[in-house]
């Protein structure tokens, strides 16, 4: 009997999936998968069940963009933030480590991403226009704008600082004690903190 050229099917249709992720190529999905599959199948299914639960009970907050169980996160929920500043962030997962350094106690908008006319994002593609209804509405003391320091978070602060002059309400950015290329999820919670009080006006 020759020897099999490929894994069974399900098998074959798992690496596919895993194959998916970002980052993981063939050998690290390979490797996943013969884990998933080991001796202890509890724990495949665990995973499973694990990414059920989250795909049925996530969704984006209506307001920040944040994940949440509900229509509007916590954040935007909790009545004691007085800030009335709102922080401009790329990604909602850019939101936590603000939280974390416990001296922001305004709200936060993620855009979803920055201007990158190479992958085809412009202004429609991010969440621009729900910003600026949000300043129309809830009239914020101050925009923040806390986007990375690479070219494309350049010209999506400067493109925004462009676009916000009509709408009467002072804009800072964040001083640059960020990195040069990278985001607000690799940064320590010093380093935001220097950022977010020695921000500057745009």
């Amino acid at each position: 009997m020759p020897a099999p050229s490929s894994y069974p099917v399900p098998l074959e249709a798992l690496l596919k999936e895993l194959r998916r992720l970002p980052g993981v190529g063939p050998k690290s999905a390979e490797r996943m998968a013969l884990w998933l599959l080991g001796p202890d199948t509890e724990r495949a299914f665990s995973l499973s069940s694990a990414i059920t639960s989250a795909a049925e009970a996530i969704r984006h907050c209506a307001k920040c963009g944040f994940f949440s169980c509900g229509e509007i996160c916590p954040i935007c929920a909790d009545p004691l933030r007085e800030g009335r500043e709102i922080c401009v962030v790329e990604q909602a997962t850019d939101i936590l480590p603000m939280e974390k350094t416990g001296i922001f106690n305004g709200r936060y908008h993620s855009l979803g991403g920055k201007l990158s006319p190479l992958d085809h994002v412009g202004p429609d593609q991010l969440r621009i226009g729900a910003l600026l209804e949000r300043i129309d509405t809830e009239k914020p003391s101050e925009i923040i704008l806390a986007l990375s320091a690479d070219v494309e978070g350049g010209a999506t602060t400067s493109y925004l600082a462009e676009i916000l002059k009509g709408k009467n309400v002072p804009v800072s950015r964040v001083a640059h004690g960020l990195p040069a290329g990278g985001g607000l999820e690799h940064a320590d919670a010093l380093t935001l903190q220097n950022a977010l009080s020695g921000r500057s006006k745009v």
